[in-house]
């Protein structure tokens, strides 16, 4: 079983969880950190190398967590175009894509080896996709994508794994493609998600930031800082909200908390 609730309050600690995270205060060596940053791409890249176009499900939930992408827009059968920023290997791609025959899809990955798996998918056609290699916090997306030209952004699961330092510069880029009045509409890991509960001492890169063991990198979100990210570069919040799930595991007796962030920040 699992539920699901939505709201402005953060998840609440248990006097064990919140005693482990205050104990956990080293921090990676800064000559760690820079490895890290440099060899983000290739770490990644890797990541796709072992598991292939395996490791994340499709996500067919798309459609039902955002109704955006239908309701922006203005008439039945317009043609959306839309970005997936930081797109995998496809899995919210390609679902997409399948069932709204009306939209055209730029997408672009960090990662050249997950631009290549995109582009062997059966799904894949020219005619109603563009896929690119782009590292959003210093490659142009203007180098592949018409000025205000974009319907709707998607930021799924990517920001997190950015520096936060860094994070500004994507919103920076998105915007120079987005028309105005439209929406990024955004999800990713929320503060206190059971992934940021689970790492163990030595991985922590700052505040609510973390290595996972193969050099990604992962931070967790407040809505907070989500707030201030978006309107530092001229966004306007429409959404921003955590969403709790519990998912319970009633034979083994487990309860694992996931938190995510999921907001709709629109261009003026």
């Amino acid at each position: 079983g699992a539920f699901q609730k939505k709201g402005h309050s953060a998840r609440v600690l248990s006097t064990e969880e919140a005693e482990r995270l205050a104990k956990d205060q080293v921090l990676v060596s800064e000559f760690k950190q820079l490895k890290l940053e440099k060899e983000a791409q290739k770490n990644w890249d890797l990541f796709y190398k072992r598991n292939s176009t395996n490791f994340f499900k499709d996500r067919h939930w798309t459609t039902r967590e955002f109704q955006e992408l239908k309701a922006c827009r203005e008439f039945a059968d317009q043609k959306l175009t839309i970005l997936e920023a930081g797109c995998g290997v496809g899995n919210c791609l390609f679902p997409l894509l399948e069932e709204d025959l009306n939209i055209f899809a730029y997408a672009c990955d960090f990662s050249p080896r997950a631009v290549e798996y995109v582009k062997k998918n059966a799904l894949y056609s020219t005619e109603r996709c563009k896929v690119f290699h782009c590292d959003l916090t210093k490659d142009d997306l203007l180098d592949n994508i018409p000025a205000d030209s974009v319907d709707v952004v998607t930021l799924i699961f990517v920001l997190s794994a950015i520096h936060p330092d860094k994070m500004h510069l994507v919103l920076k880029n998105i915007y120079k493609v987005l028309k105005p009045g439209k929406c990024v509409l955004f999800r990713d890991y929320g503060l206190y998600d059971h992934a940021m509960l689970r790492f163990k001492s030595g991985s922590k890169l700052g505040e609510n930031f973390y290595v996972r063991q193969d050099g990604t990198r992962s931070y967790f979100f407040t809505e907070e800082f989500l707030s201030q990210l978006f309107e530092a570069e001229g966004y306007e919040q429409v959404v921003n909200e955590y969403v709790q799930r519990e998912t319970v595991n009633r034979k083994e007796d487990l309860r694992v908390p996931r938190v995510f962030l999921q907001g709709k920040f629109q261009k003026p």
